[in-house]
């Protein structure tokens, strides 16, 4: 597939990689393409492009949404809302409050009867969003590596297909993945962030994935 990644931080970069490492084309989407990371990205990924968060939107057949959850809305309206009409978007996003943490938790701009994902979904009705790679660290994104356990990425949309198909990509990219159900359960994964990031906050572990055991 054609992947148009909107983002050029941290996850935008190592999902374009990863995609490109499974034999997808993939367009970098970016504020700033002459920025130093991303043109060191594009040098370390022949056949990688990189472009405008409008030409990445566009250029997508799926498109990766990895951008401050604070700014999301803003940078759907900048690569032009049309450009996502029908397609699936896997939504990294996170509605993270700047700031401090307090006592390694961070604080979030949504409340437990909204998400960040449901706001964009309304924001974008003919879009098929999936939440997925919000509650994992950039460094264990793509083939993860737990001693043989293969931890669980815990997805959520209101469109099968597009579950169907982000479920092929998370269990290529090495995961498990739990289906949580409609847009609404978003309220419960994205909050997993806040309880990811207090080891890296209070202990400097930041190398970790969350495993759902069953019986």
């Amino acid at each position: 597939m054609k992947i148009g990644i909107i983002g050029s931080g941290a996850v935008g970069r190592t999902l374009g990689t990863a995609f490109l490492k499974e034999g997808h084309q993939v367009m970098l989407g970016t504020r700033n393409i002459d920025k130093p990371e991303v043109l060191t990205w594009k040098d370390e990924n022949p056949g990688a492009e990189t472009g405008l968060f409008e030409t990445a939107a566009n250029y997508g057949e799926l498109i990766v949404l990895a951008v401050g959850g604070s700014v999301a809305e803003e940078v759907i309206e900048q690569a032009g809302m049309h450009h996502f009409s029908g397609k699936t978007i896997i939504d990294a996003t996170n509605p993270i409050v700047h700031g401090a943490p307090d006592h390694g938790v961070l604080k979030f701009f949504t409340t437990l009867d909204d998400s960040l994902m449901e706001r964009l979904q309304r924001q974008l009705p003919e879009a098929r969003f999936v939440k997925a790679f919000n509650s994992v660290g950039s460094g264990c994104m793509y083939k993860p590596d737990f001693n043989g356990i293969i931890p669980s990425m815990f997805i959520c949309g209101n469109d099968e297909e597009a579950k169907a198909t982000v479920s092929a990509i998370l269990v290529s990219f090495g995961w498990d993945v739990e289906d949580m159900g409609s847009a609404e359960a978003a309220r419960a994964i994205e909050p997993l962030c806040m309880l990811w990031c207090i080891p890296g906050f209070l202990k400097n572990q930041w190398s970790h994935a969350f495993k759902l055991l069953k019986k």
